[in-house]
């Protein structure tokens, strides 16, 4: 499978990982039910490096994939994956363009560093961005922590615009959280702290 690749696929697809980077930290800040963080503003500012062993572009279809050891870095932004796809499609009913970021591994994984120092860590078989849409779908195996707590289950979904998080099970399986009180309090302290100040 090829991503068509174009300038505009280019820019689309750094508008989108740092809008990735925007929708996995409010995700995170759902899962730690702690004082709102936001990433590391310098993170959206940097230049991305996409490393690979190899990269293709189908350019009629506009279809960009990079191969084998696939790293992207951004600031403190890191995702690996085996595979990374980037391309176009139109939306059925809207009959709208959208980009879609398609990373594949066992397990592809997302991490940031926010700016109270804390980590966010996304991993799962599959990740799935759609920045038009405001939609990050992390799917098989997935799972996603910070601060200790963690949400696994087979599928979780999660839209940038509203904040809203949806974890889905598979069929004999329950969707786990684990929370870390220590933690939570600390953080909680913290911003009851930040706010007097």
């Amino acid at each position: 499978m090829y991503v068509q690749f174009t300038k505009k696929t280019i820019a689309n697809t750094l508008m989108s990982i740092k809008n990735i980077n925007k929708g996995l930290l409010l995700a995170s800040l759902f899962f730690t039910l702690s004082a709102p963080a936001s990433a590391a503003k310098k993170d959206l500012i940097q230049e991305i490096t996409i490393k690979s062993k190899r990269q293709s572009a189908d350019l009629k279809n506009k279809i960009a994939s990079y191969l084998d050891e696939v790293s992207i870095t951004q600031g403190s932004i890191s995702i690996i994956a085996d595979v990374v796809q980037v391309y176009s499609q139109i939306d059925d009913k809207t009959k709208i363009e959208s980009d879609t970021y398609l990373a594949k591994g066992n397990p592809a994984i997302f991490k940031q560093q926010l700016e109270d120092g804390s980590l966010i860590s996304l991993q799962a078989n599959e990740i799935k961005y759609q920045p038009d849409l405001n939609i990050i779908t992390v799917s098989g195996n997935a799972q996603v922590k910070q601060a200790g707590s963690k949400v696994t289950g087979e599928t979780i979904t999660y839209n940038t615009l509203s904040e809203k998080l949806e974890a889905i099970s598979s069929d004999n399986e329950s969707v786990t959280t684990i929370l870390q009180p220590a933690q939570l309090k600390a953080q909680q302290n913290k911003k009851t702290n930040d706010s007097d100040n």
